[in-house]
């Protein structure tokens, strides 16, 4: 993996600063310790820091150029197919000076313009200088697996990896946008294409960008269809569908062990990390590298799992237990992660990728399971909702709907939005109340008027109706798979990966999330993943049953959990009161601190747990803390 950088002015006659492109490069290192370069020619520029993955030798610096130094690259990622369409161009008269994935897609810019993007398999964000056509064009993958922020400025157009690169530009001063903080209240991260920072914004996954004369428009080129369903009639049928799922992950898997460098794999002891190992286990002819997170307290702790799996396939396996002195790296999470972000999970998440980078420079993970086959508890919770009849289906339906009207009549422009009104469902905000943090009902208490004044014209359900709004599927499961696809995983969980491995030079590889395998398991009807409305992952624990013992597949399942309720009441105590009661922290008109102070109390008492709350304001406030008032240091950066 890599970081890139760049900025293009609108003045043809304006020169970039090479030492401009030189910081906006340096303080991403870390995503790239290998090699660091630039290039800059008139009014645009180029930068690159690299982790060498595939040709490690110097005709893999970047950025890149096409044989006349009329297009150039800069490009973080992995494309899986890129021997395939290698050959292709080279039988079209395109020659190569590297085996480099990079010089593909400048060849593929060439033959097929905007258009190339639609050809990729893998994970990636890139952006195009294009001289001949003077144009900018950046593209991102089509999960989010590769982060991609801009900024359009009167005069000049910024891209980076990471925020942190485009605050490199002195004439850039961060300011706080609040609907993108109420957005991350609710959704526990900023979603695309919204940024914490005012005038920033994420190039959404899935979409493309053309820049002339410093503007253009965000473009879709690719969008997951559950329309067409596969005909599965009678046990031969589903066995066979089983066989083709195996089949088609493990060709995922295959094609993500091309490497010139060591690799091995997360593995949490969960089905889906330990399906990956059984398959990947088959593949190599060497053991796999593991490597696992434990915790003291039991009911976090899956290590055993994980080394059940180890042992079944004799892997070369490593573990790390995390501890409250975690808190040592809040300030390191704060600035790697460069808006705030509420998934506890982060801590635990960066500690793998540390542990591994001491091994590899690759691993693969299990990400994507639940979302494919429904295996989140939430899933079987809608799929009983129509399935228990009686008084029972009414009272949720009731209670369901009294709630939804409550919040949404203090939402009074929703119901202005005819199509709104048509999606709305109890079932559907049910999901969004499942989900969310900081939604509605707690915002009443804990927003100031001026906080709720701010942010009333941006109910943050809206995001969801508008993606269920797009969405073809026809059963309510799919819809809520979509969503989850299109809002949670992009934003939260790949940001949470990306970024906490990255911090480590470490990429992850996601199989599940291949978008050739998405594909073929949005066409599984909905009722072989939730089976009778309550069997989470059914055809897939079937499918894995000749790789994994019983009692990995069938457990209930935990999540990547951390134990941070008790590390509120207990040794982050003092951490979270001082950080949160501080005068500068309620000085800043988002909370109540009457509300705070009673939320605190009841958590630290044991009367109720506010733990994944409380952890969403601590990581706003230090946010602010690093990167609005400037008061906590960040890391020291990493030099290439």
């Amino acid at each position: 993996m890599c970081g890139i950088c760049g900025i293009v002015y609108t003045d043809p006659e304006r020169q970039v600063d090479p030492g401009l492109l030189e910081r906006m490069a340096r303080i991403q290192a870390h995503r790239g310790p290998d090699d660091r370069g630039v290039w800059q020619q008139g009014p645009a520029g180029l930068g690159h820091v690299r982790l060498s993955i595939i040709d490690l030798s110097p005709l893999g610096h970047q950025p890149m150029s096409n044989e006349d130094n009329s297009v150039w690259i800069t490009y973080n990622g992995e494309i899986y197919n890129f021997l395939e369409l290698r050959q292709e161009l080279q039988q079209k008269g395109h020659t190569f000076r590297s085996r480099t994935d990079t010089e593909v897609i400048i060849h593929l810019w060439e033959e097929e313009g905007v258009k190339c993007v639609e050809r990729l398999r893998g994970m990636f964000a890139f952006a195009i200088w294009d001289d001949r056509e003077k144009v900018l064009f950046l593209a991102r993958d089509r999960m989010g697996k590769k982060p991609l922020f801009y900024a359009m400025l009167p005069d000049r157009f910024l891209f980076a990896s990471e925020i942190k690169g485009i605050l490199e530009d002195q004439d850039f001063q961060p300011e706080v946008d609040l609907r993108a903080i109420h957005y991350y209240l609710a959704y526990q991260s900023v979603p695309s294409p919204y940024c914490a920072f005012r005038g920033i914004h994420k190039l959404p996954p899935a979409h493309c960008l053309l820049v002339k004369d410093g503007a253009g428009v965000p473009r879709r080129y690719w969008k997951l269809s559950y329309h067409e369903k596969l005909s599965v009639n009678g046990a031969r049928a589903e066995e066979r569908l089983q066989e083709e799922i195996v089949e088609r992950l493990r060709e995922a898997v295959q094609i993500r062990l091309v490497s010139d460098v060591p690799l091995g794999a997360f593995l949490s002891g969960g089905l889906d990390s330990s399906m990956i190992v059984a398959l990947m286990a088959g593949i190599v002819n060497r053991a796999v590298k593991t490597f696992s997170i434990s915790f003291s307290q039991e009911e976090y702790d899956e290590v055993r799992y994980a080394r059940m799996v180890a042992d079944r396939y004799e892997t070369d396996h490593y573990e790390f237990e995390v501890t409250p002195d975690a808190r040592a790296i809040f300030p390191e999470l704060v600035w790697h992660y460069n808006e705030p972000f509420a998934d506890p999970s982060a801590i635990p998440t960066y500690y793998v990728s540390k542990l591994a980078r001491h091994h590899v420079t690759v691993v693969l993970s299990g990400d994507g399971g639940d979302e494919n086959f429904a295996g989140y508890p939430r899933y079987a919770f809608h799929g009983q909702f129509g399935q228990q009849g009686g008084w029972f289906a009414k009272l949720q339906q009731w209670l369901g709907g009294l709630w939804a009207w409550q919040a949404f009549t203090r939402q009074q422009q929703l119901w202005k939005d005819p199509g709104a009104l048509r999606a709305f469902s109890p079932r559907l905000f049910s999901y969004y109340w499942r989900i969310t943090q900081v939604h509605e009902l707690y915002q009443a208490n804990l927003y100031t008027d001026g906080m709720k004044a701010a942010t009333a014209a941006y109910p943050a359900f809206r995001l969801i109706l508008e993606k269920y709004r797009a969405s073809d599927a026809r059963s309510f499961l799919d819809a809520l798979l979509n969503l989850d696809l299109d809002l949670y995983l992009p934003d939260t969980l790949m940001a949470k990966v990306d970024i906490a491995s990255m911090a480590h030079s470490l990429e992850t590889r996601a199989p599940m999330l291949d978008h050739q395998f998405l594909e073929f398991v949005a066409k599984i009807p909905a009722d072989l993943k939730l089976k009778d409305g309550r069997q989470s992952k059914y055809i897939f624990k079937k499918a894995a049953e000749p790789f994994l013992p019983r009692e990995i597949i069938y457990r209930p399942k935990m999540g990547f959990g951390v134990p941070t309720d008790h590390w509120f009441r207990q040794d982050l105590k003092d951490l979270v009161n001082d950080t949160l009661l501080s005068p500068k922290a309620t000085g800043r008109g988002y909370f109540r601190r009457n509300s705070l102070e009673k939320m605190l109390a009841e958590h630290q008492s044991g009367k109720k747990n506010w733990q994944y709350v409380i952890w969403n304001l601590l990581m706003l406030e230090l946010w602010h803390q690093m990167f609005i008032d400037q008061t906590l240091a960040p890391p020291a950066p990493r030099s290439v």
